[in-house]
């Protein structure tokens, strides 16, 4: 099969290996972009799998809070343009208001709630779609009720976190939110972790430690410690602290007797394909569709 040179240049950018090693490891597995990551940090070669990617949307992420909820919202639009204009901006504002007050179970419950001016939610995202002529999606919202300390952050608008903790106070709560964003753990602690994906791990592991020909006693040593370096580096409390990287966010929340509950982040476009349009592409195949 051919391999497109983007397929080629994602996949360099994802794993850090070069040009003929991502070809080859995609020509193998059919044009699988995950299949040939995972072959390729099977035989050593693949540096990083920066596995949350570039972001392919735009849009806004949105935190508000009143007495008894905190709630977070990403909306969708198609140019960083459009994000940035006071009317988009508005119009998320809106959305997240409304879910605080109607606290919809889902995104149907929270497209025909009701506005400040009577209007639905998606009855307003109508309306703007027509007016400034790019789609608008509500991708996802999460209420969090208030029942100890929620930690609340934003990095810019585009990476939204809550944290739901229990002691602690409120700048520990932002503190470790921050942390969230910017560290970006799978979860709290290494007990909610997903079976299949430590299982996934332990393969690849696996299958690099047997290429150092060592003997298996220690092979099996040298797995338990990468699948335990592993799960520090996924969960929140195994984490070293952003700000201070010393101490790791579990020493940090036991020095203040705090704990966190749960978190929640959203970054805007995060596994959201981006479609790559080649202006040059679409006129040659244009020009072969008329000569055929």
């Amino acid at each position: 099969m051919t391999i497109s040179a983007a397929l080629v240049k994602e996949l360099r950018e994802r794993t850090g290996a070069g040009m003929m090693e991502c070809k080859k490891a995609l020509s193998e597995n059919n044009g699988d972009i995950e299949a040939a990551i995972e072959a390729m940090r099977k035989a050593g070669q693949a540096k990083a799998d920066k596995k949350a990617g570039r972001v392919a949307a735009e849009g806004l992420v949105v935190i508000q809070q009143d007495a008894q909820n905190a709630v977070i919202v990403e909306v969708n639009c198609e140019t960083d343009f459009v994000s940035k204009g006071d009317e988009f901006k508005e119009f998320c504002d809106a959305i997240a208001s409304s879910a605080l007050v109607n606290k919809p179970a889902d995104l149907e419950a929270l497209a025909a709630a009701q506005l400040a001016d009577g209007k639905t939610v998606d009855e307003r995202r109508r309306e703007l779609i027509a007016k400034i002529g790019e789609n608008m999606t509500i991708r996802r919202f999460s209420l969090m009720p208030i029942s100890g300390v929620v930690g609340a952050y934003l990095h810019g608008t585009r990476i939204g976190v809550l944290v739901d903790m229990r002691g602690g106070d409120v700048d520990l709560a932002r503190d470790v939110a921050m942390h969230v964003a910017a560290s970006r753990p799978v979860c709290v602690s290494a007990e909610q972790v997903d079976p299949d994906l430590i299982a996934k791990e332990k393969e690849i592991f696996i299958a690099q430690a047997q290429e150092s020909g060592k003997p298996a006693e220690i092979i099996e040593k040298m797995i338990g410690g990468r699948v335990q370096k592993f799960l520090k580096e996924i969960t929140l409390l195994g984490q070293p602290f952003v700000k201070d990287p010393d101490q790791t966010v579990e020493k940090l929340l036991g020095s203040k007797k705090a704990t966190v509950a749960s978190f929640i982040r959203f970054e805007v476009g995060e596994g959201i394909e981006k479609k790559v349009e080649n202006f040059a592409d679409e006129v040659m195949q244009q020009v072969k569709a008329v000569s055929g």
